[in-house]
């Protein structure tokens, strides 16, 4: 099963329609937070299951703070990472994550995209599709694939 694991969009469409129109067909959108009102249209867009969580920058949304799901088989703890103190590290996130039983925790926040596995624990970060602050400064998101074998297979992809 294909995801698309977006962040920190902040109203500005253009970058996630790309990202979009590039790699149908997925199955499922999950979006990390600092949507900024854009939850109707990216479910519009997305045309699948999405499932995203409140940012900081979200101020009058309904979205969830938190969330836990999970895809085939795997439980996923999503957060925008703010609470967790994300700019200074992971290591908070990383406990929360582990208490909740998670498999994969999932974090926006930061804009700067990372794949991590502390032991048995996914620590995924997609960057920002409008924004984005790690050296180079490219738009980012990442693929989940999951399905194939028992670990998913994560892909980090810029514009």
């Amino acid at each position: 099963m294909k995801t698309l694991i977006i962040s920190d969009t902040h109203g500005i469409q253009k970058n996630m329609d790309w990202v979009f129109a590039h790699e149908r067909p997925f199955a499922q959108v999950i979006h990390l937070g600092d949507i900024e009102g854009d939850e109707d249209y990216l479910e519009a867009a997305a045309g699948c299951p999405v499932a995203a969580v409140r940012g900081n920058n979200d101020y009058f949304s309904d979205l969830l703070q938190e969330q836990m799901i999970e895809i085939e088989g795997k439980q996923i703890f999503l957060t925008h990472g703010h609470y967790y103190y994300v700019a200074a590290g992971v290591e908070h996130l990383m406990k929360e994550a582990k208490g909740r039983g998670a498999d994969i925790v999932m974090f926006g926040h930061t804009h700067r995209p990372l794949i991590r596995r502390e032991g048995n624990l996914y620590v995924i970060n997609p960057g920002s599709l409008s924004y984005p602050r790690q050296e180079g400064r490219k738009p980012s998101y990442i693929v989940m694939e999951t399905g194939f074998c028992e670990q998913p297979k994560f892909f980090l992809k810029f514009l």
